[in-house]
């Protein structure tokens, strides 16, 4: 499997999950950026340039949440993708993507991928924006979505507020939740929403300029086994 030049980085915490078709490893690297290693198969989501991606796999799977230049960098993109690769991502973002075949899910969308169930999960702003009217991420454009491994349900938020759609999830084993606000929640806005639809794994990640401490506390006792990550640049 081709990889970036040099060795892989001794800081970064990769952690292996059981599934009933195998392990999955999630390795969380920089903002939202995270990768993911299943049944010999490798997929990005949300791949970002300011991460170090020094000695990783390019990608059999690229996932793209929506069009910011923080989750859609075509250029990262583009190192990361083979001749073989396959991208999901939003309409809005199939439709500008003109490098490899593109699976476009949406918001309460369903398809099997690479033999991975996907789920969109709409994720938007419900009174964040630029002005009255101008929320920073609309309903309907990006989405985020339940990745299906086995009987393991991994939950990536994208940008987005605590909306009624996320609340709604059922059977989350992993939730990777981004909290950075004002474009998404707070670390405490997001522990409210983790205690509503209770995944049994939650990883804090686009936490730039937040505490994700804050989040662990807020979620002690609940049963939810929180995992801090470091992300380079992020705190």
């Amino acid at each position: 499997m081709a990889q970036a030049d040099g060795p892989q980085p001794s800081n970064r915490q990769a952690d292996t999950v059981r599934t009933s078709q195998g392990d999955l490893r999630i390795l969380p690297i920089y903002h939202g950026s995270v990768m993911l290693e299943f049944g010999g198969r490798i997929i990005h989501i949300d791949p970002w340039s300011r991460g170090d991606y020094t000695g990783l796999p390019q990608a059999d799977l690229i996932v793209i949440t929506h069009l910011h230049a923080d989750h859609m960098d075509r250029p990262m993109i583009d190192k990361l993708k083979k001749p073989s690769t396959v991208m999901v991502a939003p309409a809005a973002v199939a439709d500008m993507l003109n490098c490899c075949p593109v699976e476009a899910i949406g918001n309460g969308e369903t398809r099997t991928v690479m033999g991975i169930g996907f789920e969109g999960v709409p994720m938007y702003n419900l009174v964040e924006g630029w002005g009255p009217g101008m929320p920073f991420h609309h309903k309907g454009i990006g989405s985020g979505y339940v990745l299906g491994f086995g009987d393991t349900r991994l939950y990536i938020s994208g940008d987005t507020e605590c909306v009624p759609e996320m609340k709604a999830l059922k059977n989350i084993t992993i939730a990777m939740i981004g909290m950075n606000p004002p474009k998404t929640m707070s670390t405490l806005q997001a522990a409210a929403c983790v205690k509503a639809f209770g995944p049994k794994i939650v990883y804090p990640i686009h936490y730039r300029g937040q505490k994700p401490e804050d989040f662990a506390k807020a979620l002690a006792g609940t049963g939810i086994e929180v995992r801090v990550r470091k992300l380079e640049g992020e705190s």
